[in-house]
């Protein structure tokens, strides 16, 4: 059985096939994989639509709350502001991302969300989880569209 994050990986080459930024986005909750997403900004005419929300939603619709309590977030790329803050509400546990984003990542870049002291939840946080595979997936995708 794969990894889960290599279950959010298939999810974002899933999300380049349909031309949306590969980022791939899977909860799992007692070691069972409770949502899964990619990346559908395009497909769905949603700036909202990051694999992270759409998983989020799945989840939230799955277990009929809008509390994750006891969930961990695997996701392909490191959270946007956005879906930093969705994770942050949805009181995740352990986040899991891949590559690093020094542009548009709100976690260990950017404004660092969860060590701001307004944030009211704080997920456990390991970085660099499948990073070269999430990376690569990135360069290609944009390298293929310069």
């Amino acid at each position: 059985m794969p990894g889960f994050m290599d279950i959010a990986l298939d999810e974002a080459r899933a999300a380049a096939a349909r031309g949306e930024v590969p980022v791939g986005a899977v909860v799992v909750r007692d070691g069972a994989v409770i949502a899964r997403a990619g990346n559908r900004t395009l497909a769905d005419r949603d700036p909202t639509a990051h694999a992270e929300m759409l998983a989020l939603r799945q989840a939230a619709a799955a277990l009929g709350s809008e509390r994750l309590i006891d969930c961990d977030l695997y996701v392909s790329l490191e959270p946007c502001p956005m879906c930093a803050a969705a994770i942050s509400f949805a009181r995740i546990r352990r986040l899991y991302y891949g590559a690093g984003d020094p542009k548009g990542g709100a976690v260990d870049h950017g404004v660092r969300l969860y060590g701001s002291p307004t944030c009211h939840h704080r997920p456990e946080v390991y970085g660099g989880i499948g990073e070269t595979d999430a990376a690569v997936l990135l360069r290609d995708f944009f390298a293929a569209r310069r």
